[in-house]
């Protein structure tokens, strides 16, 4: 893919803003050269609802991600509800033949299925007819999509998961090349990567087109980095950290 970009109107404003028309994103973090030329082709057809305030957040990757896959569709509100697609309605009214999950982690009350069990409970069912749901948010706001759309999805869909743990901190951008912004736990990761790593499981050629993906996650990641001032950790989290270190050591020379 080869990035065309829009000069505007004034010069000034021209040199800060330079906007691809390809990527749709500023000159500085073009991302053509990651973007596949043409969208790569899934079985697996996803459906994104996106909450409103995420649609202009500039770490967004749903905008990045409809442009790498064929068979995506993003919807914009805060919950899915009859009429907002005629394929989700189908499904909905026993008139599909294809196979629908949701991916959300579960709760006590709304328990999930690792998507990789999910796929072999389905047996013989054709791989080629399968639908999966993503709910594109903050956490505060993905749970509240997702509470406001069980009385319609929960009729159609199971709810699936990727491995998470709710007792472990999620991952930071100082921690990890594929993490934009502070997760809450876990397993929890950006949206396209978590669609990345479900098609990684769905797909017959899943494995490519996981690594496709995440090639390009990882370019957004090292774009961002290369924005981030190093900082200094107050007084207070330098002596906790060497208060840890005498642990490990203290612990280390015990065994």
């Amino acid at each position: 893919m080869v990035g065309r970009f829009d000069d505007g109107d004034n010069e000034l404003n021209t040199r800060r803003r330079r906007v691809c028309n390809a990527c749709e994103r500023p000159a500085n973090v073009c991302l053509c050269d990651s973007i596949p030329a043409e969208a790569l082709s899934t079985s697996t057809r996803i459906v994104i609802l996106q909450h409103p305030h995420e649609q202009r957040h500039p770490l967004a990757t749903v905008p990045v991600l409809n442009k790498c896959l064929r068979n995506c569709q993003t919807l914009i509100g805060r919950r899915l509800r009859r009429g907002d697609l005629p394929l989700l309605d189908s499904l909905h009214d026993a008139a599909s033949d294809q196979h629908a999950a949701f991916l959300f982690p579960g709760t006590d009350s709304t328990p999930s299925m690792e998507i990789n069990q999910w796929k072999s409970s389905l047996g013989d069912a054709d791989m080629n007819k399968l639908v999966l749901i993503v709910f594109d948010g903050t956490w505060k706001h993905a749970k509240e999509m997702v509470s406001a759309s069980l009385p319609f999805v929960s009729k159609f869909a199971t709810q699936v998961s990727l491995a998470y743990d709710v007792h472990v901190d999620g991952g930071t951008k100082f921690s990890s090349d594929l993490t934009l912004r502070k997760e809450p736990f876990g397993g929890c990761m950006s949206t396209m990567e978590a669609v990345a790593r479900c098609l990684g499981i769905l797909e017959p050629n899943g494995v490519e087109i996981e690594s496709r993906l995440v090639q390009v996650i990882r370019l957004m990641v090292r774009f961002q980095s290369s924005f981030l001032k190093p900082t200094n950790r107050s007084p207070k989290l330098l002596k906790r950290g060497k208060d840890d270190e005498k642990k490990i050591n203290s612990k280390s020379f015990c065994t």
